[in-house]
């Protein structure tokens, strides 16, 4: 039995650093774990233009340690200028355009209403090689919340890759059997992120006993046929499947209200979380690529040189932790973990 694990250091392909009182405390969850981390851009009011990142990115910089690296993105619109977005990709300031479609999550009321008014957006994009990362549902009332995934690869997804074959695209935080199997079968230029709270929820969780707003995420857990083909997309290997815990922060009271916010908050013990999982399936010597390789190699950004160490042992996992000006309950708050983090080197 592996008592500890030394891996490349990794980084966290999808986090919700949020603003304001929020920051210090987002910034420090992450970068304690991670050494870069692809940024969200769904703020209020959002960040759709280069200028609007350069400006995130500063924010982020006042706070962050030494040695982290925040990878900006922008938030596309029905208006998005591809201009300014080519220049930013072009000189560093944003690494890749968030596709939210209007009304998915958090924040994303100023989404895109249909796919097809940003098809010159998106043709830019093709031709610089410039990631796409995709919120993969559709929004509309007629479809059942549990589907909105798979109808989203039906009747969005497939007819875009279609259009531009050769699109970077990332399909984020993927929640169904199908999903994993579409990014499976698909060329090499489409990968996908999977959370770990996708790994070891499903849909039961939520309804516990009760309500269990902490649970509650979006895209939301989905049966236990679909986190069981989570687990072994994420743990077989392939190149396609890299971490991004979706990291979502909400106040206590945002969580627990008569409308709680969508949002898991696993930035503390992502990486405990998600060595479980892979000890679980029998695949630790696969878990630095999900972890530190495939990411980077999908990006085309260089490989971290410091390391991250994980032992095996019991852990307790707070009730509650400050964030900003109030407090949160975290991913797996008051549970005992068999994984700790150990630290980080270099």
């Amino acid at each position: 039995m592996t008592d500890s694990l030394t891996i490349r250091r990794p980084d966290d392909w999808h986090v919700h650093l949020r603003d304001g009182a929020f920051l210090a405390d987002t910034v420090a969850h992450t970068a304690r774990q991670f050494a870069r981390a692809i940024v969200m851009p769904n703020l209020s009011p959002p960040v759709t233009t280069t200028a609007l990142a350069l400006a995130y990115r500063d924010r982020i910089a006042k706070v962050a340690p030494a040695g982290f690296t925040p990878l900006m993105t922008l938030y596309l619109t029905d208006g998005t200028d591809p201009v300014d977005m080519a220049a930013g990709f072009a000189n560093g300031a944003v690494t890749a355009c968030k596709l939210y479609p209007a009304h998915a999550t958090t924040n994303s009321a100023h989404g895109v209403t249909d796919i097809r008014s940003i098809y010159p957006v998106l043709e830019t994009m093709q031709a610089i090689g410039m990631p796409l990362l995709v919120h993969g549902e559709v929004t509309d009332a007629a479809t059942d919340i549990f589907d909105r995934e798979a109808v989203f690869i039906e009747r969005v997804l497939i007819p875009t890759l279609r259009d531009f074959p050769a699109l970077k695209l990332v399909f984020e935080h993927i929640t169904t059997k199908e999903a994993a199997e579409f990014v499976a079968a698909a060329p090499d230029n489409v990968a996908a992120t999977i959370t770990c709270h996708h790994l070891v929820i499903n849909r039961n969780a939520i309804f516990a006993g009760g309500i269990r707003p902490h649970a509650y995420c979006l895209p939301i857990a989905k049966r236990e046929v679909h986190r069981l083909a989570l687990r072994k997309a994420a743990t077989s290997g392939s190149a396609k499947f890299f971490l991004g815990t979706d990291t979502a922060p909400h106040l206590v009271q945002a969580k627990e209200s008569g409308c709680g916010c969508a949002g898991i908050f696993n930035a503390p013990n992502a990486l405990e979380s998600y060595v479980t999982v892979f000890d679980e399936e029998g695949a630790l010597g696969r878990f630095e690529a999900f972890a530190s390789e495939n990411g980077p190699k999908f990006y085309g950004l260089p490989l971290n040189e410091g390391t991250v160490t994980l032992t095996r042992g019991e852990t307790v996992m707070p009730a509650r932790l400050p964030m900003g000006e109030g407090e949160i309950v975290p991913w797996l708050a008051g549970e005992t973990m068999n994984w700790r983090f150990a630290g980080a080197e270099g």
